[in-house]
C-alpha cells in the first residue's frame, strides 16, 4: 500500500467524524460537569436557540445538519423537559416555530461556558494561524462537497 493512499484512508476518518465524535463527547462530559442535563444534541439545538427564537424546525435541521425526523425527536424531547415549546407559525400553518421556555434561557451562562471550556480543551496547544488554517481547509473541503 502506498503513502499517499494511507494517508487518504487516514485523512478520510478524520474528516467523517474523529474529530466530530471526539469533540461531542468531550462537550457531552463537560454539560455532565456543569450540572447540565442535556446532551450534546440537545445542546446544539439549543445554542441556536440562544441565537435566535421562533426559528422553524427545518431552519434548525439545516443550521445543524440533521434530517427532520432527528429535529422532531430532539425538540420532542426539549419540549418534555420543558426547556423549549412549539408555537404554530400564523404565516405557515404546517410550520411550528421553536422558542426557548425560562427554563430553557436559564441554561444558556453555563451552556456556553461549559461548550467554551471544550474549545479551548480541543485547540489547546494551537497557534491561532494554525486554527485560521485549519478553518479554511474544512471550509474547503465543505464547499467542494456540499
Amino acid at each position: 500500500m502506498n503513502d499517499s493512499l494511507i494517508i487518504s484512508n487516514e485523512f478520510y476518518s478524520f474528516l467523517t467524524g474523529k474529530v466530530s465524535t471526539a469533540i461531542s463527547r468531550r462537550l457531552q462530559r463537560n454539560l455532565k460537569a456543569g450540572k447540565l442535563n442535556i446532551t450534546a444534541e440537545q445542546w446544539t439545538i439549543l445554542y441556536h436557540l440562544w441565537q435566535e427564537e421562533g426559528l422553524t424546525q427545518q431552519e434548525l435541521a439545516n443550521l445543524t445538519f440533521r434530517d427532520k425526523p432527528s429535529i422532531t425527536r430532539l425538540i420532542n424531547n426539549l419540549e418534555k423537559m420543558t426547556l423549549v415549546i412549539r408555537v404554530n407559525d400564523k404565516q405557515d400553518r404546517r410550520s411550528n416555530l421553536i422558542y426557548l421556555t425560562k427554563e430553557g434561557r436559564k441554561l444558556r451562562e453555563e451552556g456556553m461556558k461549559q461548550s467554551l471550556l471544550t474549545l479551548q480543551e480541543a485547540t489547546a496547544g494551537l497557534e491561532i494561524e494554525e486554527l485560521r488554517a485549519a478553518q479554511i481547509i474544512l471550509d474547503k473541503v465543505f464547499h467542494n462537497i456540499k
